[in-house]
């Protein structure tokens, strides 16, 4: 009998430790996984539900296939943990998320069992079909394996490369995960069609001919007719009811359960001998094992680190809301006021604070499933039928929309609004969630607030414009918590604003590192240096006039933004400064790299990358050191604060 202090998870690096274990002792080990999972992620925070959701899955794969050798692509990547755990990354899974850590989603650079990054949903299918014929073609003999939510089954790539491997019949093994939710209840036709396929009555074994089907299995058809009674409770539900994707050219087997890893085991031995497109449909339980996470799916599908006895996040002692709460809120007070509005969302109603427009106004709320693609088209249809749209889609999501932003919305001037939550740096879910180019790949009206107020304000206005679409760019997290404007005119279209003046530097601050900038201009002014702050407010139409003005007034510019240089704000203030005839101030621009940022906090992260008030300041203090004569004798009398004569933190 198994003790809960057996360590088997301690034995455990990959494949070959795996299979020596018998059944008894990996439902013991399955167990060990699901308490360092909780444990892990009660401190740095994570994707909890769909984790413990498919450990009994994962332990099966990882028994039945060598990743080592064979591809397994898991879609996303939100269910990649108990992965990560068998394949050599045990002692590393405490650093999870963390700064310089483990990723939260698969990554080729940490192991070979991971052949390809994920971070965003729908495309596992595709990679899968990329793996097997590259495998064919080198003659190869591995297994690909793709797992897939039912949620990312929403999103339009599954099903052109489920056509793509069905046309081709490509040998290729598709999990499909079905736990009933992608990060909120899935809508649409095919979550009705999986939901009838989970409640026919059809799957009762008098409804199948178990025989006839394994008999037509090669090679261990035959033998398995002999054990038909040990697996008896797994093929009861060895249905080929899946019209859909039968029709598409592949195998359907299922559903099974997700959570029976003995015949979770057996069934994953004989799909892997049928050669051909096969889909494997597995019924799992998001928060599997940890009744908080069980009952509300949705809060522990990202979850911030929480108390393990309770389920309870850590309380925040801060009162500031959000920018996701602030939009939300300002967003239900216009809608109650103009029936016009329409709120839509990608699949993620509590991400982007849509929730209550949800409840309150469920006529006027769509939710699309996993396609911002359709998203912003069918916002571009409301808008040009006189209709006020608002799309809430986090700023890295969109980049899936990039063709319709122009196609469809843009060209047509469309009256419809993007609410691109987490602009800039995200934090702990690393490079594929970082908002690093919507400044750059944004064709219509972009307006950066650099606080929660201000986004209010900019929301009201960006409604009511008509001339096409416009672009609201805010961050994740908390807001300033300001209780007064820095200045007392209201926003004025297409212009900026000036917080501080300044004759030495002028820091052009986008967004909320506007508040950033102006403590780096006051450790400049403790140095002696004549430093303003302006605020652009909007980045297209950038207002070129206010920019020219500051010219005439002071020697340099730094430009600073959470975007990538290249077409960015700092570009363009450049190319603008650039056809006016000199002299003109010189120029700097601070930005994210051009390079993938890493995961880390967003204050580690800015910090990092010198977007913080002491990485602002050294840059100014670089180009005031290239225009000043005698540099840095100027105003060291007054160097008492944390920046040295070098630019260097003391």
């Amino acid at each position: 009998m198994e003790t809960m202090t057996t360590n088997y998870l301690g034995r455990i690096e990959g494949h070959r430790d795996l299979i020596k274990l018998n059944i008894s002792q990996m439902q013991a080990l399955t167990r060990e996984i699901r308490q360092y999972i909780l444990k892990v992620v009660s401190q740095n925070g994570g994707h909890l539900a769909s984790n413990l959701g498919v450990v009994e899955l994962s332990v099966a794969l990882e028994y039945v296939f060598d990743t080592s050798v064979d591809r397994l692509i898991w879609d996303v990547g939100h269910q990649s943990y108990t992965h990560k755990i068998l394949t050599g990354r045990r002692d590393e899974f405490d650093s999870l998320r963390q700064f310089r850590g483990l990723s939260g989603f698969p990554k080729r650079v940490e192991s070979a069992c991971d052949p390809y990054d994920t971070g965003h949903s729908s495309t596992s299918i595709a990679a899968a079909v990329g793996f097997a014929k590259a495998r064919d073609l080198k003659g190869e003999k591995h297994k690909v394996i793709a797992v897939i939510g039912d949620g990312s089954m929403t999103g339009g790539e599954a099903y052109e490369a489920l056509n793509l491997a069905g046309g081709a019949s490509s040998d290729i093994l598709v999990i499909l995960n079905d736990n009933r939710m992608s990060i909120a209840p899935n809508i649409g036709g095919m979550s009705n069609y999986l939901n009838r396929i989970r409640t026919s009555r059809a799957y009762q074994m008098s409804k199948f001919n178990v025989r006839s089907f394994l008999a037509r299995v090669p090679v261990v058809g035959r033998p398995m007719i002999n054990g038909i009674e040990a697996i008896k409770e797994s093929l009861k539900y060895f249905m080929v009811n899946g019209l859909v994707f039968r029709e598409l050219g592949f195998n359907y087997y299922g559903p099974v359960d997700g959570h029976n890893l003995e015949n979770l085991i057996e069934i994953l031995k004989q799909v892997k001998e049928i050669r051909g497109p096969v889909l494997l449909h597995v019924l799992t339980e998001k928060g599997r094992g940890y009744t908080p996470a069980e009952d509300d799916a949705a809060m522990f599908h990202g979850i911030a680190p929480f108390d393990l006895s309770t389920g309870k996040t850590n309380p925040s002692a801060s009162r500031v809301p959000t920018y996701t709460q602030a939009f939300s809120q300002k967003l239900l007070e216009l809608a109650e006021k103009d029936e016009r509005i329409i709120a839509i969302t990608a699949a993620m109603p509590d991400g982007t604070g849509l929730e209550e427009f949800r409840q309150v106004y469920p006529k006027r709320f769509i939710d699309v499933g996993i396609a911002e693609q359709t998203a912003v088209t069918v916002g571009t249809a409301l808008a040009l039928e006189g209709l006020r749209p608002v799309v809430a889609v986090y700023s890295s999501f969109m980049q899936r929309a990039f063709d319709q932003l122009i196609q469809d919305a843009a060209i047509q001037k469309a009256p419809l609004v993007f609410a691109l939550d987490r602009s800039g740096i995200v934090g702990e879910d690393g490079p594929t969630h970082h908002g690093a180019f919507d400044l750059s790949y944004l064709s219509q009206t972009v307006m950066v607030p650099r606080d929660e107020r201000m986004l209010k304000e900019m929301l009201e206005a960006a409604v009511l414009y008509e001339e096409g679409p416009v672009a609201l760019r805010y961050p994740r997290g908390r807001g300033v918590g300001r209780l007064n404007y820095l200045v007392k005119e209201n926003l004025c279209w297409g212009k900026g604003q000036l917080l501080r003046p300044g004759q030495d530097v002028m820091i052009l601050a986008a967004g909320p590192l506007v508040y950033q900038a102006l403590t780096a201009a006051a450790y400049l002014e403790k140095e002696g240096w004549s430093a303003g702050v302006w605020d652009p407010c909007f980045i297209k139409p950038l207002d070129a006039k206010g920019i020219l003005e500051l010219a005439k007034s002071c020697r340099t510019i730094l430009t600073v933004e959470e975007n990538v240089a290249a077409g960015g704000f700092g570009s363009r203030v450049a190319a603008l400064l650039a056809e006016q005839k000199p002299p003109v101030p010189r120029l700097a621009c601070l930005s994210l790299p051009d390079t993938f940022v890493e995961q880390g906090s967003q204050q580690q992260l800015l910090q990092e990358l010198g977007l913080d008030a002491q990485g602002i300041c050294r840059a100014c203090q670089s180009l005031l050191r290239q225009t000043t004569p005698g540099f840095p004798e100027k105003g060291s009398g007054k160097r008492n604060g944390r920046i040295s004569d070098d630019g260097e933190g003391k």
